[in-house]
């Protein structure tokens, strides 16, 4: 009897860890201004893409960056037509406002520089 014992508070405990190291999303990965959300190295980069407004945030793996010295060049590309867009500093956000084609399919790959460095490069495709 107690070597049954013993055996269910093994399984108990191994199965508490694999539990706690299992698959859990990370909330840096949400969207959280209602755009697609590309991951990379330096900074998080979350793009709203809309016919008037392109929106670029970024984030330090979930923590707000400073952008006031930060600009980003997006390229679209919707079949063979190619569009590049100067994004600048708006508050929280790197923005351009104009008319854009941001079809379902479109690709868009962004460059952002702070402070004069290349910070990263996302790229994206339009849902």
């Amino acid at each position: 009897m107690k070597k049954q014992a013993w055996m269910a508070t093994l399984a108990l405990a191994v199965a508490g860890g694999a539990f706690a190291a299992g698959d859990h999303k990370h909330d840096e990965y949400t969207p959280r201004h209602g755009g697609m959300v590309a991951p990379g190295k330096e900074a998080d980069f979350e793009l709203v893409a809309k016919p008037g407004t392109l929106r670029l945030y970024l984030s330090d793996h979930g923590k707000p960056m400073d952008l006031s010295k930060a600009s980003a060049k997006v390229t679209l590309l919707a079949g063979a037509e190619k569009t590049e867009v100067e994004l600048k500093s708006a508050g929280d956000k790197l923005e351009a406002k104009g008319s854009f084609k941001v079809a379902a399919g479109t690709k868009a790959v962004a460059v952002v520089t702070n402070s004069g460095k290349t910070l990263g490069t996302a790229r994206f495709t339009l849902k």
